[in-house]
């Protein structure tokens, strides 16, 4: 990257439970209005903005961002489904390393309906229509569950086959997640939950997961404003945090061939940008102290360990179990909540984590804060497939 690229502002609204949102215009335009305050500047000051959204009609992002300005600035609409936040954040952070603009606002958004994930269409191949046989393969013996719990479970249960992992570990990733998000205003469910309530609670899948172990449908929205060095300079804006590197990868052959769930579930796009984010910034995994990764289900959680190097292959589960995923350990992991605990609306997700990374950066994350972090992580995952990594720096 060629200019210092600064996160100069970030906002985020609590998220909430579908049909007790507002609308995604008004969640969009509150988070703006939020990151723009925070830097400290005008919407006049943006020079382009990337908008991101899973389920939306078109120009969903002008019609969210009309409601704070209408400066005729150039507005990219994104959609890469779980991975749609970071995507936006990636195509801003591209934006101003190249020296195309000083002030970049990346904004995502989600008013979602209740129950699992689903397509709106019915009249055309759906995503990965062609690699369902791996899925069929791998998991036949279960029917009627829908289809993100069944790759995500199905890829626990290879680790556990695999490793010997058991479902205990999973239901300690969601306790741990309930005692962080305990700490975070913004998140949807603050109850402590133990491993023993987790493990109680409704069976999804028999000796898999249960209902706790997944992430809820929540609508919401975050934003950040990406900043030239210069341009913070000029305008006071905070100059603490800077994004280091970034890798977004897509599926290689090896997701689908030879057949597994782990790959399936983008652990080799995960391993992918990783690799290239550390390269980028000349660093390990034993350096990063604090990361916010992609929990869509706990057992995604423990896959994404491996994949990002926090511990070695297969050895996730003593990583939980040693308590090195959490404070007094080596990788405080979502420190936010996380997705389970936090919520998952889908184009907000990738911008919610950069809010909750920059205030640890920024020494301003109060009962969450990770002491002594002067690197941060950032995994956020779509099937279909994108996988953004993101590695921040305190400046």
């Amino acid at each position: 990257m060629s200019e210092k690229v600064l996160v100069g502002g970030v906002g985020m609204i609590p998220f909430s439970k579908p049909g007790a949102s507002p609308s995604y215009t008004d969640m969009g335009a509150d988070a703006v209005r939020r990151a723009l305050a925070d830097a400290g500047i005008g919407y006049e000051l943006v020079q382009q903005a990337y908008v991101g959204y899973v389920y939306g009609d078109s120009t969903c992002g002008q019609t969210a961002l009309y409601e704070v300005g209408m400066t005729g600035i150039p507005v990219v609409n994104v959609n890469n489904n779980c991975s749609t936040g970071s995507t936006a954040l990636y195509m801003a952070r591209q934006a101003v390393a190249l020296g195309d603009a000083d002030c970049v606002l990346a904004l995502g958004f989600e008013q979602m309906q209740a129950g699992a994930l689903k397509s709106h269409w019915d009249d055309r191949p759906p995503t990965r229509a062609r690699f369902q046989p791996v899925v069929q393969q791998l998991t036949g013996d279960v029917e009627g569950l829908p289809n993100a719990l069944r790759s995500f479970g199905g890829a626990g249960r290879e680790h556990m086959q695999k490793y010997g992992t058991k479902m205990e570990a999973f239901a300690a990733i969601r306790a741990k997640a309930s005692r962080h998000a305990s700490n975070n205003p913004l998140a949807l469910f603050k109850n402590v939950v133990s491993t023993e309530d987790v493990m109680n609670d409704k069976v999804m899948w028999p000796g898999v997961m249960t209902r706790l172990m997944a992430c809820p449908p929540t609508c919401g929205a975050a934003a950040a404003l990406i900043v030239s060095e210069r341009f913070a300079k000029k305008h006071n804006l905070r100059t603490d945090v800077q994004i280091l590197a970034q890798a977004m990868t897509t599926d290689p052959v090896e997701s689908f061939d030879p057949p597994s769930m782990i790959a399936y579930v983008g652990g080799y796009m995960a391993r992918a940008a990783a690799k290239k984010v550390y390269e980028q910034a000349g660093v390990g995994p034993e350096d990063i102290k604090v990361c916010e990764l992609h929990d869509c289900f706990a057992h995604n959680e423990l896959l994404t360990y491996e994949a990002l190097g926090s511990c070695p292959t297969g050895e996730a589960e003593k990583f939980i179990m040693d308590g090195d995923n959490t404070y007094g350990g080596k990788v405080v992991t979502n420190p936010s909540g996380g997705l389970l605990s936090k919520g998952h609306p889908l184009g907000a997700t990738g911008l919610a984590q950069c809010y909750e990374l920059t205030n640890q950066l920024r020494g301003t994350a109060d009962k969450r804060q990770v002491e002594g972090a002067k690197l941060a992580l950032q995994h956020n995952l779509g099937l279909g497939g994108a996988c953004v990594v993101t590695l921040y720096g305190k400046n």
